[in-house]
């Protein structure tokens, strides 16, 4: 029964990874349907982290105070919300409609980790390695087969639809899950409502910058690694691809694999070793000859950098006590991902300034910072 308990959230992974799969396809058309520029399509695009961040604590608190089915609510949301870009008909009503976009998934985000978070708090059994792994395998999924569905010229508003009824049965499926912390209780067994009055701890701050670290060198390798192909190793455009491709294979992977290790390692161990992995990836990425090695090196850089988010976030659902946790992970999230917005144009500046091969160097770099600081994070407990 415990493992039937994680199947509603991890299913809401998988769906929230064929959204953003299914998305990354459909940028080309989109940006030929609203007449954008690459330029302003950067800024439209950068509408869905601008969405995303604000709501996070906002729902984390709603969450604490007992809001009832946050999961199946956010993801019904981010059905409706995903239809928007498709029927965009500017660049500025695209960036409104991705800043809509980016507000529901921030939500989901926020629910759908702290219900994993929950879930390890009541069973005891650490799942959260594999939530974001089956994420990882939902975003390659969602990509192939929205591209199939491109090749077979379904419009972007009927695959936008189509995904969205993914995303509405992966909302079905969590409509009967447990809230986990809305109450708890005094040492002489009095309940106590909680009051989502949450306020973060060094510890759990210190947790979120080391996530933002992560998620810059993420960011970078998904972003940036099949133009370093293109522009600095002369592959072709189908070749160039390899560089996003290996990353995701690596994403999925390494996670699947950290599940697996999960309980015989400490989270210490596996995110230090993780992000020294990491480190020689990058470092070999940013020396590399020829496209074969930099695809293997990139693959190797995602694998070791993958362990890193599931960790952080399942250590900030154990960091609080119940009716504050999922204030912890929003303000994990919350942190965190602003390594999303801050990862792109620091690895841009870069490769402007002194090549692509630098900023792979820089993100070697950033990747040893985060292996350096493990010890001073807290991270307690081994998992089951």
């Amino acid at each position: 029964m415990q493992g039937r308990a994680f199947a509603g959230p991890i299913a809401g992974f998988a769906a929230l990874g064929a959204f953003w799969g299914g998305w990354a396809v459909l940028v080309p058309t989109v940006q030929l349907a609203v007449g954008a520029s690459k330029g302003t399509l950067g800024l439209a695009l950068l509408g869905i982290a601008v969405g995303a961040l604000p709501p996070m604590l906002a729902f984390g608190r709603l969450i604490d105070r007992g809001l009832r089915r946050p999961l199946p609510l956010s993801l019904a949301a981010l059905a409706g919300c995903g239809l928007l870009p498709a029927l965009a008909g500017s660049t500025w009503t695209l960036g409104v409609a991705l800043v809509a976009v980016g507000a529901c998934s921030g939500l989901v985000d926020v629910a759908i980790n702290n219900e994993v978070a929950g879930l390890e708090a009541a069973t005891g059994r650490r799942r959260m390695q594999l939530a974001h792994g089956v994420y990882s395998l939902g975003v390659i999924g969602g990509a192939v087969v929205c591209g199939l569905l491109r090749q077979v010229g379904l419009g972007r508003l009927a695959i936008l639809a189509a995904i969205g009824g993914i995303v509405l049965a992966a909302a079905a499926a969590n409509v009967r899950g447990r809230a986990f912390q809305v109450t708890t209780c005094h040492k002489d067994g009095r309940a106590t409502e909680s009051r989502g009055r949450f306020r973060p701890g060094r510890a759990l701050l210190l947790l979120g910058l080391a996530a933002a670290a992560a998620f810059v060198v993420e960011s970078g390798i998904e972003n940036w690694s099949a133009l370093f192909l293109q522009r600095t190793l002369g592959a072709g455009a189908a070749a160039s691809s390899a560089g996003p491709a290996s990353y995701a294979t690596a994403m999925a992977a390494g996670r699947l694999a950290g599940q697996r290790i999960t309980g015989r390692l400490a989270d210490r161990t596996l995110l230090a070793g993780g992000a020294l992995l990491s480190v020689a990836g990058l470092a070999a990425a940013s020396l590399a000859p020829s496209v074969p090695v930099a695809a293997a090196a990139f693959f190797v850089g995602g694998a070791g950098v993958s362990v890193a988010a599931p960790i952080f976030f399942s250590a900030a659902g154990r960091l609080a006590p119940a009716p504050e946790r999922a204030g912890a992970v929003a303000t994990l999230t919350t942190v965190g991902y602003s390594g999303f917005l801050v990862g792109p144009p620091l690895v841009g500046g870069i490769a402007q300034a002194v090549g692509l091969r630098a900023s792979f160097a820089a993100l070697a770099g950033i990747a040893l910072l985060l292996g350096l600081a493990t010890p001073r994070l807290a991270l307690p407990g081994r998992g089951q």
